[in-house]
């Protein structure tokens, strides 16, 4: 009665205009499988109004409406001054279920469905003794029942679906690495070709040592070698390292003792002194070995990722090697751990010892290489740098030299390192192209430098800082490009024309 009373009064109508009836659904194709199904009208076509209509009253609305209340529509009956009470409310709603119910009772629910358990309007619904879902049939409206019935799965954000993408192909590429590790001679072709994008840190450390050549293929010869090697090493130490303090040879061992010190020093794991130890005694081994070019500063650099790759193979894997305490592990495995590192920094530096032989010819013959290379792909950024008289050699001598390990975190170079052992002349050569690749990363912010010293402090302080395997992964991908467009045709370079001009280092 009370109802009644408030609909034939005066007022404006309480469903104001264009407002549509509350509950009632668009019609989305495609929203439930199988689509729906209409008798009269097409599944996209829109009922018309009938503009001559007297509009209905409020209870007779409810009887006639083709959708439930929903547990948010409360708050429509304060659209207007009219106010209505929760019971009532509440009551009107219950009605609409049970001509629902009464209409389709019927019909069954097509598809298989699973609940919602965060749906607080059907567990309003199971609160009452309402728990069947509502079911559709041929008559039904389009949209009827879309918000109450359950829908056939549970969305899952698109990073977790990549998260889990990621991760599988992680485990698969794992189990193809031990694989292949496990066969009796391993087929190295096929190791560098499944290294170039990555390798995974539970099986870095053995393929690092068969791609740099210092574990033979065999399976059953690199026990032996392993242990011949590193006795061979120490054998070095005996015969060698007490001649550190001679004449002849301290100034080499001043300058390594004062480098080591400055080698990462935001890395924890490189202050300790017992590591500190360990790189003096690897480089100035190698130093007396190699007298042609004996100990230049940016060789400790290189010691570096061998000696975290094969450390990290000592400890757990969820361990950050980079705060370690290396006095933990047992006296053995940190020898053997020394003597990895000395003979794959040997292999390493064998392909690119002429960076450190006198006057370094190699490093300037990659510096020049890289100008030109840089004046063919990218001409404004050449002709920006020139313009601001800026020289390669005044910023990618430490390019070469230290092969990058200055400009990138510790964690990038180590995948870094993984395509240069899988990439034929990886340190030679294929860093070249890393090279250019990575001043054409930052063109843009280099173009914006307008000064000599802008462009210099930018090219010596990259933002690389955030840097992880994503940007590494890129940035090998534009080498490659390049490798593959300028390596087979080394005219493009004018490697054959140009006059090299031999820094005179005295």
């Amino acid at each position: 009665m009370y109802i009644k009373q408030i609909m034939d009064a005066p007022r404006k109508p309480f469903w104001k205009k264009p407002s549509k009836h509350p509950g009632s659904i668009k019609p989305v194709y495609g929203a439930q499988h199988p689509p729906m199904v209409t008798s009269n009208r097409s599944l996209l076509s829109s009922p018309r109004k009938d503009k001559t209509k007297k509009r209905n009253s409020f209870t007779e609305f409810a009887h006639t409406t083709e959708d439930a209340w929903d547990a948010g529509d409360d708050e429509l009956c304060t659209l207007s001054d009219v106010r209505i009470s929760s019971t009532e409310a509440e009551s009107a709603a219950l009605t609409v279920l049970d001509n629902h119910r009464t209409s389709r009772g019927g019909a069954r629910s097509r598809g298989n469905s699973q609940e919602l358990d965060d749906d607080p309007v059907e567990e309003d619904l199971n609160s009452r003794g309402n728990a069947s879902p509502i079911s559709l049939n041929a008559s039904s409206g389009p949209g009827v029942g879309v918000r109450l019935n359950p829908v056939p799965f549970r969305h899952i954000p698109v990073y977790k679906r990549l998260m889990d993408k990621d991760l599988d192909r992680e485990v698969a590429k794992l189990e193809k690495f031990k694989s292949l590790l496990a066969s009796s001679s391993v087929n190295l072709e096929e190791l560098r070709e499944l290294s170039w994008s990555g390798i995974p840190q539970a099986v870095r450390a053995t393929t690092w040592r068969l791609l740099s050549g210092y574990l033979p293929a065999n399976v059953d010869r690199r026990s032996g070698t392993l242990d011949r090697k590193r006795a061979e090493y120490f054998g070095f130490i005996n015969q060698y390292y007490d001649t550190r303090h001679s004449d002849i040879h301290q100034d080499t061992y001043r300058q390594i003792h004062i480098d080591i010190p400055r080698m990462n020093p935001l890395i924890s794991l490189f202050q300790q002194e017992v590591v500190q130890e360990i790189f003096e005694r690897v480089l100035y081994i190698w130093a007396i070995r190699h007298p042609a070019s004996g100990y230049v500063q940016g060789i400790n650099d290189l010691v570096t990722p061998f000696f975290v790759v094969f450390l990290s193979e000592a400890v757990d894997e969820n361990v950050i090697v980079e705060n370690f305490d290396v006095t933990r592990l047992h006296a053995d495995t940190l020898r053997n751990i020394e003597a990895d590192s000395y003979w794959c920094t040997t292999k390493l530096l064998d392909g690119i010892q002429d960076n450190y032989t006198f006057a370094q010819p190699g490093i300037q013959l990659k510096v020049n290489a890289l100008h030109e290379l840089v004046k063919r792909i990218n001409a404004p950024l050449h002709i920006h740098l020139e313009r601001h008289s800026v020289e390669y050699l005044q910023f990618a001598f430490r390019w070469m030299n230290n092969l990058l390990m200055r400009e990138i975190p510790l964690r990038c170079t180590v995948r870094l390192w993984d395509t240069y052992q899988a990439e034929p002349e990886g340190f030679a050569m294929f860093h070249l192209y890393v090279c250019a690749a990575l001043l054409l990363e930052f063109s843009r912010d280099i173009l914006k430098e307008k000064d000599f010293q802008g462009i210099m402090l930018l090219l010596q302080n990259l933002p690389t800082a955030h840097w992880g395997n994503e940007e590494v992964s890129q940035l090998l991908a534009q080498a490659y490009q390049l490798k593959y467009m300028f390596a087979d045709a080394p005219s493009h370079l004018s490697q054959k024309k140009q006059q090299v001009t031999i820094l005179d280092m005295t």
